[in-house]
């Protein structure tokens, strides 16, 4: 986080040139900024850093320089050793849930998630290099590398019941760990959700390229498609930090080869998916009955791609339902 990155996301917001938003210019008397444009100011730098929820509006800040120095405190000074984020670690859960998050995301995606699951269940947030506080690591843009690295980051927590679940990229990410896991004979989730992404063996099917794209094609792509939170690529400050992310897991999605003639895995799967969701079809969905020897069905909500943003406490009791039903 630099002061110049909030100059420009306030500038952005306000619709004003980055100059205007001066280190010492007062938010109200200065800028007009009222409580709407405060309160977009705030989703935007949760958007975009890593600092606690609404720390904006709870920092009590009245100008740039003021700002700047609230969320500076919040952010870790050192990165994480490992790709694992454990909003409530537990010494002897029930249950361990790993969360896989999308393309150009982090594990943001499933901020808040844990408080609607059981007191006994360790939720574990999975992050891919690269971004959030593993900024300081370098991108990768293989799946099968990804996996290695997501395998060796959770192999020591598969002491009990566990499942996976995975949005978008995300839930390639799941199948393929799983995958892995069968081949290995280690052990194997307990239940698995995927969300947001067709099966794979149809991945390739898709004649869009994203990674390929130029600048401009890229961003109005994700707009048409709803790849995106509109605060990612209309935002050109916020899109120039994120852009690289974006094309390095989309280069993952695109150059990823589906297995010929995969074998079913013995794992109960259940598939989860907005209604208006341009990417991931009702057929698409319903084809993953073909990777699975346990289908516990297509679960839809209303929304687009991310149309778990609005619906987290009936995902979780969906999951939780799921999990439940997979292990008893």
């Amino acid at each position: 986080m630099t002061i110049e990155g909030l100059r420009l996301l306030i500038a952005g917001v306000l619709e004003i040139d980055p100059e205007e938003v001066s280190d010492q210019a007062h938010f109200t008397d200065e800028l007009d900024i009222d409580s709407l444009l405060m309160l977009e100011i705030s989703t935007r730098v949760d958007n975009a850093y890593d600092v606690p929820e609404n720390t904006v509006l709870t920092s009590g800040a009245s100008t740039l320089a003021e700002l700047y120095a609230a969320l500076t405190s919040q952010l870790p000074t050192e990165p994480l050793a490992q790709p694992l984020i454990r909003p409530r670690p537990l010494s002897d859960p029930a249950v361990r849930l790993f969360l896989f998050h999308h393309a150009g995301g982090s594990h943001l995606l499933y901020r808040g998630w844990a408080q609607h699951f059981p007191d006994d269940w360790d939720i574990c947030l999975l992050e891919a290099p690269g971004r959030g506080q593993l900024q300081a690591l370098p991108l990768i843009d293989d799946c099968d590398h990804l996996v290695d690295y997501f395998h060796t980051a959770i192999g020591p927590l598969l002491d009990r019941p566990f499942g996976f679940f995975g949005h978008s990229m995300g839930a390639l990410l799941a199948y393929q760990l799983s995958r892995r896991l069968h081949h290995e004979g280690g052990p194997l989730p307990d239940w698995m959700g995927v969300s947001a992404y067709g099966n794979p063996r149809h991945a390739a099917d898709d004649a869009a390229r994203p990674h390929l794209m130029s600048d401009g094609e890229l961003r109005r792509w994700l707009r048409d498609v709803g790849g995106s939170t509109p605060q990612l690529v209309d935002d050109a400050s916020v899109w120039s930090t994120f852009a690289p992310v974006f094309r390095n897991d989309f280069k993952l999605l695109d150059t990823w080869t589906p297995p010929r003639s995969p074998e079913a895995l013995p794992i109960p799967l259940s598939v989860f998916g907005g209604s208006s969701d341009e990417l991931a079809s009702e057929e698409s969905l319903l084809s993953w009955q073909t990777s699975t020897t346990h289908f516990r069905g297509l679960h839809r909500y209303d929304g687009d791609h991310f149309y778990l943003m609005n619906h987290q406490q009936q995902l979780a009791a969906a999951v939780t339902a799921a999990m439940r039903s997979a292990t008893a």
